[in-house]
C-alpha cells in the first residue's frame, strides 16, 4: 500500500496517509477541519540495489568469464609487429 501526501489549501497543513489504492482520497483536513485537502505528488522513495544479481555480468557463465579474461590479456600484450622504439609501447627496446 502506498503512502499519499496531502496538503490543506485553507491552513497549509501537510500530512501523509498510508492507504490502499482503492481508498477514496482524504477530503477533510485533520488540523483545521475544512474540506480543502488535495493530494500532492511526492518524489517517491529511493531504491537501493545491494548485493549481487543486479547487473548483467552477475549472470555470465564461467566459460564467458574465462574467455573475457583471455581477451583482456591479449589486449595488454604488445602487438606482433611492434618495433619497440615508441614511448607508449611496453615491448623490448632497441639498443
Amino acid at each position: 500500500m502506498p503512502t499519499y501526501g496531502y496538503e490543506c489549501d485553507q491552513c497549509g497543513h501537510e500530512f501523509e496517509k498510508f492507504q490502499s489504492m482503492m481508498d477514496q482520497p482524504v477530503r477533510k483536513c485533520p488540523a483545521c477541519g475544512k474540506n480543502k485537502v488535495r493530494r500532492i505528488i511526492h518524489g517517491g522513495a529511493g531504491v537501493l540495489f545491494k548485493g549481487s544479481g543486479f547487473y548483467q555480468t552477475d549472470y555470465r557463465s564461467k566459460g564467458y568469464k574465462e574467455s573475457a579474461k583471455k581477451d583482456s590479456a591479449k589486449k595488454d600484450a604488445p602487438a606482433g609487429g611492434c618495433s619497440g622504439d615508441c614511448s607508449s609501447c611496453s615491448g623490448p627496446k632497441k639498443p
